[in-house]
């Protein structure tokens, strides 16, 4: 089976394979950092996380890179507002963003670029520009003048008449056409700068996730991904300035999850209809936000409410629920509780379902990344193991690991719905323990009390764990006995 991905830049399913055999370059558009994030920012940061995890158990290497916008008119304007410095603010929203993302159960991506740590790059692209006479000076700002790239609107469908004739272009004497757009800003009163040829200024948005990404992934990387509403300007310019600047093809895959609506109308601040994560996550189980974010195909919308919650919310409790069960019955087999011979006939039965569905998941993501049905493969693949587990007939250990390893794999290295197992918490729960235990025997050390120190290693050494004291420092392992 092959994995189809339907891409904007086409505007159909395509074969997807990764340009380097084995590896995904992959770069998604982040936060601006002036906020918390909402729920608009959330769809993308769980939809990409999860394609990333797919990708990765599909046995490809994932590289990942999603920016920080922490230099904007938005983090500015918030600095200004709360008297302090705009670096400063972003750095607090970027504290933020990884709380909320860690509670959706969301994997750090492998690089997390920010444009206050580019500005020299994006000079040097800017400079680029100029040189290949794509762009124009202003005074002290520049711009890149879009009749000079043939295939400006290539993204989002559009050509450049019908953009002038609806163009909603604040006026600007400076610009040669209103569709124009900025890549270095002369700097404002009050406002971060930084030296370039053209005076003091900052960049422009759309400059920054161009130059990020070919910094770090190069030209032609797999897939480049956001939310719809970003196809245009944003990812059109994004093309326009990359390909102009290297003279080769920009991203491979140009992905785009649909809307949140609220009532079926676009959720936005002007609506009033805008949720912060922060304030659903009070309310609600964040895996459960998860699972409703994933339960619809990412590109339809998603139309928000709490009803929809509460069932995602109960859905994810009877997955979580197989989950217990299943480890309730391993710990019943590694202690030997089953006392009758187990039943072969039903064990084949959940293997054949086993494969079945997880077939049909792998099916479901495969074809343009259906996260809708191969949930719905999930939810069946939980109740056909309910059904073995409460069959009443003992139970065959080997079917048991083979459906401990694929719920698992499914359910969490793929969808990220389940959380930490329950093996993952007791394990990170006894290293916390030791670390504890650790620094109450050093101290007993630094005070010479070399008869509790003593005391604590020989009794741990009883439990079966070992404590080595090094030159720099103490630490532990389980005995091999």
């Amino acid at each position: 089976m092959s994995i189809q991905l339907y891409n904007t830049l086409t505007g159909r399913k395509q074969k997807f394979e990764s340009a380097e055999p084995g590896r995904v370059k992959m770069y998604v558009c982040g936060p601006t950092t002036y906020n918390y994030i909402h729920l608009g920012n959330a769809r993308p940061l769980v939809v990409f996380d999860t394609l990333r995890r797919y990708l990765e158990y599909r046995g490809y290497e994932v590289f990942y890179v999603q920016n920080f916008t922490d230099i904007d008119d938005k983090v500015i304007k918030r600095a200004q507002e709360e008297g302090q410095e705009p670096l400063k603010v972003a750095n607090r929203y970027i504290e933020e963003f990884f709380r909320d993302a860690d509670a959706l159960n969301v994997k750090r991506a492998s690089l997390y670029p920010r444009v206050s740590e580019h500005i020299e790059d994006i000079i040097a692209a800017v400079q680029e520009l100029l040189r290949r006479g794509y762009a124009y000076r202003a005074g002290g700002d520049v711009y890149f003048e879009v009749e000079k790239f043939p295939d400006y609107g290539r993204l989002s469908g559009r050509n450049l008449d019908e953009m002038r004739a609806g163009a909603r272009v604040e006026v600007n004497a400076d610009k040669r056409n209103p569709l124009d757009f900025a890549l270095w800003k002369a700097a404002a009163p009050d406002e971060p700068a930084w030296e370039s040829p053209w005076g003091q200024g900052r960049p422009g948005w759309h400059i920054e996730c161009s130059t990020m990404s070919l910094k770090y992934l190069g030209s032609g990387f797999d897939i480049h991904g956001g939310g719809a509403d970003l196809i245009f300007p944003h990812h059109e310019n994004e093309i326009a300035q990359a390909e102009a600047q290297t003279g080769q093809p920009f991203a491979r895959f140009w992905l785009h999850n649909g809307f949140i609506t609220v009532k079926e109308e676009k959720m936005s601040k002007s609506k009033g209809n805008f949720f912060l994560v922060r304030d659903i996550l009070s309310r609600f189980n964040p895996l459960a936000v998860r699972l409703y974010l994933l339960s619809t195909h990412y590109r339809s919308p998603v139309d928000f409410d709490d009803e929809r919650l509460i069932a995602a919310e109960k859905g994810l409790e009877r997955l979580q629920n197989t989950r217990r069960l299943l480890q309730e019955a391993s710990d019943r087999l590694r202690r030997g509780s089953e006392e009758t011979a187990p039943s072969q006939e039903k064990a084949a039965a959940l293997r054949a379902q086993i494969e079945r569905l997880k077939n049909e998941f792998v099916a479901a993501m495969d074809d343009d990344f259906n996260t809708a049905r191969a949930i719905a493969a999930f939810y069946e693949l939980a109740r056909e193991i309910n059904t073995y587990l409460h069959g009443g007939a003992a139970l065959e250990a080997e079917v048991i690991e083979l459906a401990t390893a694929t719920y698992e794999q499914l359910g969490e290295d793929v969808l990220g719905l389940l959380g930490r197992s329950q093996q993952q918490a007791s394990a990170e729960l006894v290293d916390s323990l030791m670390e504890l235990i650790i620094s109450v025997r050093q101290e007993a050390r630094q005070r010479k009390d070399w008869a509790t120190a003593d005391a604590i290693r020989d009794r741990l050494k009883d439990l079966g764990i070992i404590i080595e004291d090094t030159p720099h420092g103490s630490r532990w392992k389980r005995s091999q006995g």
